[in-house]
């Protein structure tokens, strides 16, 4: 463990446990709004590695990036 001065950093043996008030929320949402929920992450965290290999690799079409994005989010499983 470093010598970081967070007093919230978990250990390895910990697990990350969800604010009760966040929890609450979460409680209140139907099963479609949570999958929703999912869903939307989703396409930001695709949206943002786009932007990653983009920048990267400014010279590539959308087909290029998005193959490429699309197997870094794949992290080998394809």
């Amino acid at each position: 463990m470093s010598d970081s001065p967070c007093k919230f950093r978990l250990d390895a043996g910990q697990i990350e446990v969800v604010d009760d008030a966040v929890a609450v929320i979460l409680r209140r949402k139907t099963p479609a709004q949570r999958v929703a929920m999912i869903f939307h992450c989703g396409r930001r965290v695709r949206w943002a590695v786009e932007g990653h290999v983009r920048h990267r690799h400014p010279d590539w079409n959308d087909e290029q990036v998005k193959a490429e994005a699309a197997r870094r989010l794949a992290h080998g499983t394809t």
